[in-house]
């Protein structure tokens, strides 16, 4: 095993755990904690690099894991988000709004690769992606008073599986200025959406323990 191989399963390690603790927590608290935009270029993106440009080696198959856990949050999502999403345009929007976002996505990840290549462009739509999820996390945090779908574990997990991935990029492709930049800003906004929660959830009188208890009303 390469030490790149390594790394890239430690990161899947720690992105798997983060999908299972995402699927938990939405369960407990009725509401997927994950900005649209994030989601739909998430699963976009494990779509073509399943299918239609397949990843090279275990990062497949760890691929084909991910896009799985990415159809159930879609399903949960389309079924919990509603009411949420009406606090800002009206219900009648919504799917016309996840499918445009999810195409817009695709097509952005097709087309860049298409004139990139499967190998460069894998890395750099995925720590764009992961940009844009970690900022949309900071952004729904402090935009809303609520925390349901959040959590400490779900926090931790993404940015410790995102930072094995980083350092297995580096090794990949350690004198591109615009990956080692998102490595770096990807971490930082990871950090601090961490703090900000545990910060928002102890002046709710939370604990991150309390996260992982089972709630009355599951389904």
């Amino acid at each position: 095993m390469t030490i790149i191989t390594f790394f890239a399963l430690l990161s899947g390690i720690f992105w798997t755990i983060t999908y299972l603790l995402i699927l938990q927590k939405s369960r407990q608290d009725r509401i997927i904690g994950m900005p649209m935009v994030a989601l739909c270029m998430n699963i976009a993106w494990e779509f073509i690099f399943s299918f239609i440009y397949p990843s090279d080696g275990p990062q497949l198959y760890v691929n084909y894991v991910w896009f799985g856990f990415d159809l159930i949050i879609v399903r949960q999502y389309l079924k919990l988000n509603k009411s949420a999403f009406a606090e800002y345009l009206p219900k009648k929007l919504f799917y016309p709004a996840f499918c445009s976002v999810l195409a817009i996505g695709f097509f952005n990840m097709l087309f860049a690769t298409t004139e990139l290549g499967t190998k460069l462009s894998s890395h750099y739509t995925a720590f764009e992606i992961n940009l844009i999820m970690s900022v949309l996390f900071v952004y729904l945090l402090l935009s809303a008073d609520r925390t349901q779908g959040q959590s400490i574990y779900i926090a931790a997990t993404k940015m410790i599986g995102t930072a094995f991935a980083s350092v297995m990029s580096f090794l990949e492709f350690p004198s591109s200025p615009l990956l080692n930049f998102l490595y770096v800003a990807i971490f930082l906004c990871d950090g601090a959406y961490t703090v900000l929660l545990y910060q928002k959830l102890a002046v709710q009188d939370l604990r991150p323990a309390q996260e992982i208890l089972p709630a009355e009303n599951q389904w």
